[in-house]
């Protein structure tokens, strides 16, 4: 195969790809998400649509893209797991010292998505994040896997590493600190409560013509829900 051909066939791959993503079309029929059928607390809306997800065994439901941004408006996102709902909001732990710990440490606002492709539902937060207390977080790491608690402290997550090498050094090193005796959480690990002030609800229909319901809360703290143009 000479080099001319190599590189039509790649055109032609390119080519088959961008007819994909601009052709592809999926048709959503699904119920419809009424105003008479919304919950007047966003966060009992979301459990519900939570318990619907968890019921249908969609693979990681709890799994949501989390979007930060530092100081300067760089954003980043990436997907990670929540591990509790409180009345307050949504729960997910990471190093401290992480991109996206020292993101909320410059500017402490997320965008939280979940989206549950099988039922057609995205919900969207949008609020103020702190970490949870000390023991919170300390209960939670004790729940974790040994293996994890180590790789919790092995992992300088998100600094550079010269080879994989270098990290399993490492846990082969703490491995051996620990054995014996509890793993205790590291400072730079804990919990972080994303509180929202804004919950997108999507529920998707056919035509594109998606049901959007939105809560805001205001100065009183107080939901108000309205729908949205799809």
């Amino acid at each position: 195969m000479n080099y001319y051909f190599c590189i039509l066939q790649i055109g032609n791959v390119k080519e088959e790809l961008k007819d994909y993503i601009q052709h592809n079309r999926r048709q959503f029929m699904t119920m419809p998400f009424r105003e008479k059928d919304v919950l007047k607390d966003p966060i009992e809306q979301f459990n519900v649509w939570f318990e619907n997800a968890v019921q249908s065994h969609i693979k990681d439901p709890f799994a949501f893209t989390l979007a930060t941004a530092n100081r300067d408006g760089i954003p980043s996102a990436r997907v990670v797991y929540m591990r509790d709902v409180t009345d307050r909001g949504l729960v997910f732990f990471t190093n401290y010292k992480s991109h996206k710990g020292n993101d909320l440490q410059e500017n402490p606002m997320a965008c939280a998505n979940f989206y549950w492709e099988d039922l057609y539902r995205q919900v969207r937060l949008v609020g103020q994040v702190e970490h949870i207390s000390a023991a919170e977080s300390d209960a939670y790491f004790q729940s974790r896997p040994r293996e994890s608690q180590i790789g919790a402290w092995a992992s300088h997550q998100s600094n550079v590493l010269a080879n994989r090498e270098e990290l399993t050094t490492r846990i082969d090193q703490l491995t051996k600190e620990f054995e014996g005796r509890e793993v205790a959480r590291p400072e730079f690990w804990g919990g972080y409560l994303i509180v929202p002030f804004q919950i997108e609800f999507w529920q998707g229909r056919e035509s594109r013509l998606h049901d959007r319901i939105m809560f805001e809360r205001d100065a009183d703290e107080k939901w108000n829900f309205k729908r949205l143009s799809p």
